[in-house]
């Protein structure tokens, strides 16, 4: 891949639970290698429950990737911040990181990096927004009041939005602010019908490629197929 181009990807790993529905953080570190993106926004990378672990131990990932997870300074034993974690190479630069809280019916939040790679200073978000098309519509707008807060720069989001409608609900919000990478189906894994997982993006940046990464270890890893964006900076 040329360094004038940067490649992120989304992935709801599902607690490293595969569709044959037994736990395999192995099969999650080979897909992410497969993909190999310079950033990956992941969802339910923790478990739920109890110390809230992350779904990839520190150990496996450090031995067996070439990423680390951005630091939140949340919960010590946890990956990310509500199940959302961002994943970037080991020679990346991280200037900010920040959990953000968002209004929900059930436990919710989104993260942000700024992030330094291949030539692109970036604005990274990632988040799982809620079943519920309400309280879905209520974290886009707190997702975009944060991002619009701050010094201007290339912003890209990603995440699992839970929005089953073409272009109604969220997507019409986040539509009036930025632009969809038509990435294509990513669930379920086995059969995929629907465009839950979505990347979008703002400024200086032009989309090269996108696609789902559709991989025979993708279609077991987890319940959702990963999904992938190129860009390069456009001419000011």
């Amino acid at each position: 891949m040329s360094r004038q181009t940067i490649r992120v990807a989304s992935y709801n790993i599902r607690k490293a639970i595969g569709t044959d529905r037994r736990r395999n953080p192995e099969r999650i570190i080979e897909v992410l290698n497969e993909i190999d993106a310079d950033i990956i926004a992941l969802q339910e990378a923790d478990r739920r429950y109890g110390r809230r672990v992350p779904a990839i131990p520190h150990l496996l990932l450090e031995q067996h990737s070439a990423y680390c997870a951005v630091p939140l300074n949340v919960n010590a034993d946890s990956m990310g911040w509500h199940g959302n974690a961002i994943l970037v190479r080991l020679d990346a630069q991280i200037h900010a990181h920040d959990a953000l809280h968002l209004p929900c019916l059930e436990p919710r939040g989104a993260i942000m990096a700024e992030v330094e790679t291949n030539d692109h200073h970036l604005r990274l978000f990632g988040m799982h927004l809620d079943l519920s098309g309400l309280w879905r519509r209520k974290q886009a707008a707190a997702v975009i009041h944060a991002a619009a807060l701050g010094r201007e720069m290339p912003t890209i989001l990603m995440g699992d939005l839970n929005e089953w409608s073409a272009n109604r609900g969220c997507l019409a919000d986040f539509a009036h602010h930025y632009r969809f990478a038509p990435c294509g189906r990513s669930f379920h894994a086995n059969r995929p019908v629907a465009r839950l997982d979505r990347i979008m993006y703002c400024g200086r940046l032009e989309l090269v490629d996108c696609g789902v990464h559709e991989s025979s270890a993708a279609r077991r890893a987890s319940d959702h197929l990963p999904i992938w964006a190129e860009f390069k900076l456009a001419s000011a």
